[in-house]
């Protein structure tokens, strides 16, 4: 097997992955043919360029309407390209000048091909949870800044989500081609705003030091390449140093600076490169490259939070500089021997995967003595944990689902351990269901090859799953069937789920006419079994069906999906704003029995239920105990309390009952947690979605279970049964309050326009600016990581021949053009229809990125005017 890798392209630049597919044999011309590897029968598929509004990864009407992309699309290739297709027919680029890598960073006459699974993401901040589905599953990212524009709002927020995951990423500086483009400023700006060391691997290389963009400085291997003109990317040149102190004198002094600094910053990392440095008499210029690249290669891999980053320039439109990104994607980004195994739950225990008797993992291959991985790397196998009996044949995560026209349902899937092939029965630990996987496709964005087996490690695609969801852990195990479940702890395994970030926008989705009503349910079925960040209710005042989303572009692509994809005869509402409602006292403990028959079989349990006012904080700090299991729900707590029960779900005493034998303790657990979660979805006054709320369910087997009777659609209706009354009784003691969703803004505007959009912020719109910066960002890392700020004056970066824009030192622009950013927390409210106005003020210069910082509770009369403007009153 080639060696593997997984990368994600963050901030969607869907340009570098269509050269990526070029140079890798995928397309036949730049933004052209796509030509599957299909044996026997090879298909091809026309598209045209990005700027076309027609490519290979952005496939969907909606993206080549709007040049955007608007979900991720994963797509398999081989770098470098291969000689030969599996069928032994020539491929595209078997010639030999292009069959090589064209700039290896270790070895430049190896040919040991690596599949690459890379999946393009959108740059919208509206379709992040694209991106947070898709960090879950990688190894490693490519993360593409804009030369010009330097580190924007929605990089350092993707940015700081990776970090979340550990993932190790490469930057790669693009658009260097174009006015005003400032790689040296870009290198700074990552500094102080993604909080990591650069290590400068290429420097741009300008024609004359001031004239246009016409390659790069190999930093690493100590040469330079150079692009031919109007080219398609494969003619180079390549000069080394002492060629280079010839043809271009700037370049070999600044390259001979960077190499300087390159190996400074590796033995601040790598004690390893301390010693080569030793060995080779303190001379920065006489470390090999190879051995260069290694040091790189290990401070990536221990650096998950990205303390030092990579550093790579390059022009993709103008094809320069991609194929070395390539080389470095090979070269320094981890495969799946070398990523951390994945975090598991066994009920209430959490572990990692390995640690699960006869689980398989990548392992590498033990026959030879382990390498580093270069294109040179030894190929990896699997190896079973020996710790007991075999108990898992496979594991895998399904972190993405699309209805596809043709093809019907498809399900993306990760394997972390053991082989997914045709015909297996999954057992879906989540949804507690067994399917089989009729077909297994290997995807090319649209297009798909249909293979025999998934294995470790691997993306692939299952079609025909009828009830897998995002996030939903699949499992496989001997002598599955259809309708039985595996033994424990099996039956509880989870991998770590995606967390769905909540909506704050809403619409209501009118059907036509009564007769199109079943249509458009069963089709917003679909498009929420695709996109879980979407969310569907019914208002129970006016029985409209309302459809919540991440903002107005995401309401707008959805309502095209479903009118022009899936044809739904539907109109939408105008998008409203998704409040959420909060009790401000505590309620007594209210108990509710069901009793009653459910597709014709008996029900009968009850619950215990109190609830109190709960605030972030306990949200976010709350932990499950020894008696106790709390789990948190859309901003509110729920805690399950078995006060007569053992942590293993036996009773404390004799007098006590022992709960069904049909029942594990997690399933009602589970089920508890459920029903309080379908309670907090509607409010006790004004029907909206509960927040800042944490609800104390109790069940006593003695008086709460009746045997077989008490089944887990019962315990889940009766605990929403007790958590409504609890709501109710507490409202009536109380009142109940309306909260609003506070954004955290961050506005780009140059400094001539910084006045005028400050006045609007903190005037017009009530907002409450917290900074006022050029330089740093107040976007917090998700993991509450108190990083350090780097001291600038001490990160080198090459000098910018044209001056800069980005940094507040700029020389030669003038500063009514210097970029400011604004940072401020403004309600959601105000900001609907922000850009237009933002664009007014700015002369269409002007950008935002906004994220929900909290739910903040409103006063009365702000509360009495929202209720009114909901209702069509005039106040």
């Amino acid at each position: 097997m080639a060696p593997l890798l997984t990368l994600m392209i963050l901030k969607g630049k869907t340009t570098t992955t269509e050269r990526m597919l070029y140079y890798s044999g995928h397309t036949r011309r730049i933004g052209g043919e796509i030509e599957l590897l299909i044996p026997i029968l090879r298909q091809s598929v026309t598209y045209n360029d990005v700027d076309d509004g027609s490519t290979v990864t952005d496939f969907l009407p909606a993206e080549r309407a709007r040049g955007i992309t608007i979900q991720s699309a994963a797509i398999t290739f081989h770098w470098p390209p291969r000689l030969t297709h599996d069928d032994g027919s020539p491929s595209v680029h078997s010639s030999p000048s292009t069959s090589r890598p064209l700039t290896g960073s270790l070895a430049t006459n190896v040919t040991t091909s690596h599949t690459i699974n890379l999946i393009d993401t959108p740059g919208h901040a509206d379709f992040t949870f694209e991106v947070l589905r898709s960090l879950r599953v990688l190894d490693g990212a490519v993360c593409i800044l804009d030369g010009v524009a330097g580190v924007e709002a929605q990089t350092e927020k993707v940015w700081h989500q990776a970090n979340n995951y550990r993932i190790p990423r490469i930057i790669y500086v693009n658009k260097l081609d174009r006015d005003g483009a400032a790689f040296g400023a870009t290198v700074k700006k990552i500094a102080t705003r993604l909080h990591g060391y650069p290590a400068v691997c290429q420097i741009p290389w300008w024609e004359g030091g001031r004239g246009r963009f016409i390659g790069v400085g190999d930093v690493v291997n100590l040469r330079g390449l150079k692009w031919e003109e109007g080219g398609d990317g494969k003619a180079t040149t390549t000069y080394d140093l002492q060629e280079l102190a010839e043809v271009e004198k700037s370049l070999y002094e600044e390259l001979r600076h960077a190499r300087v600094a390159l190996v400074e910053l590796l033995t601040d990392f790598d004690e390893a490169m301390v010693e080569e440095f030793l060995q080779y008499d303190s001379d920065h210029l006489a470390i090999p490259g190879q051995k260069i690249a290694k040091s790189l290669r290990r401070c990536l891999l221990a650096s998950g939070s990205a303390r030092l980053i990579p550093i790579l320039a390059g022009a993709s439109f103008k094809n320069i500089g991609v194929q070395p990104l390539l080389d470095a994607v090979n070269d320094l980004l981890p495969n799946p021997t070398e990523s951390p195994d994945p975090e598991i739950s066994l009920g209430a225990t959490k572990t990692i995967l390995k640690g699960l008797p006869g689980a398989t993992t990548v392992q590498e291959s033990t026959s030879q003595p382990a390498k580093m991985k270069g294109r040179n790397s030894d190929s990896f196998t699997t190896k079973r944990s020996t710790g007991g009996a075999r108990i898992l044949d496979c594991c895998a995560l399904a972190f993405k689902v699309v209805n596809d026209p043709r093809r019907g349902v498809l399900v993306y899937v990760r394997v972390y351990s053991g082989v997914i092939n045709r015909s297996t029965i999954l057992f879906n630990t989540s949804l507690q269901v067994s399917e089989r996987a009729p077909r297994l496709l290997e995807m090319h964005a649209s297009e798909a090859i249909e293979v025999e087996s998934i294995p470790t490690g691997q993306i692939g695609v299952i079609v025909g799953l009828k009830h897998a969801r995002t996030g939903d852990t699949l499992v496989s195990y001997p002598g599955a069937k259809l309708k039985t479940v595996p033994p424990a702890p099996l039956n509880v395994l989870q991998l770590r789920p995606i967390d769905v970030p909540p909506p704050v926008f809403f619409a209501s989705v009118e059907p036509e006419s009564s007769s199109a009503e079943k249509q458009v349910r069963e089709t917003l079925e679909l498009l929420l079994r695709e996109d879980p960040s979407l969310q569907v209710r019914i208002d129970g005042d006016s029985g409209q069906t309302l459809l919540s989303g991440m903002g107005e572009l995401h309401l707008e692509i959805a309502h095209d999906r479903l009118v022009n994809d899936f044809k739904a005869k539907a109109s939408m509402g105008r998008i409203e704003i998704g409040y959420r409602e909060c009790i401000l006292s505590p309620s007594s403990q209210e108990t509710r029995m069901f009793d009653r028959d459910v597709a014709g079989r008996k029900g009968k349990a009850g619950c215990s239920a109190c609830v109190a006012p709960s605030t972030a904080e306990a949200v976010n700090t709350s932990h499950s105990t020894e008696n106790t299991d709390i789990a948190s729900r859309d901003g509110n707590l729920i805690t399950v309390s078995f006060p007569t029960l053992s942590p293993s779900g036996r009773p404390k005493d004799s007098s006590t009952p022992p709960l069904p034998s049909h029942l594990s303790l997690s399933a009602i657990r589970t089920a508890l947690i459920n029903g309080a979660s379908a309670a907090l979805a509607r409010g006790p006054k004004h029907s909206f979605p509960m927040h800042s709320t944490r609800v104390t369910l109790t069940l006593d087997p003695s008086e709460h279970t009746f045997g077989t009777d008490s089944t887990l659609a019962a315990l889940t209706s009766a605990a929403r049964l007790a958590t409504k009354a609890a709501l109710s009784s507490a409202a009536q003691k109380g009142g109940t309050v309306l909260m609003e969703p506070v954004m955290n803004v961050v506005v780009s505007v140059d400094e001539a326009s910084l006045g005028a959009v400050v006045q609007d912020i903190s005037s017009v719109r009530g907002g409450h600016i917290t900074s006022l910066d050029d330089s740093s960002s107040e976007i917090a890392d998700p993991r509450g990581e108190d990083l350090p700020l780097i001291n600038v004056n001490k990160v080198y970066a090459p000098p910018d021949p044209f001056g800069t824009t980005l940094g507040s030192g700029d020389q030669g622009t003038g500063t009514s053009n210097m970029p400011r950013s604004i940072t401020a927390k403004v309600p959601l409210k105000e900001m609907v229809g922000y850009m237009k106005h933002l664009r007014s003020l700015t002369g269409g210069r002007g950008t935002f990125l906004m994220s929900v910082d909290r739910f903040e509770r409103m006063g009365s009369m702000r509360e009495k005017l929202v209720l009114a403007q909901m209702r069509g009153l005039q106040m």
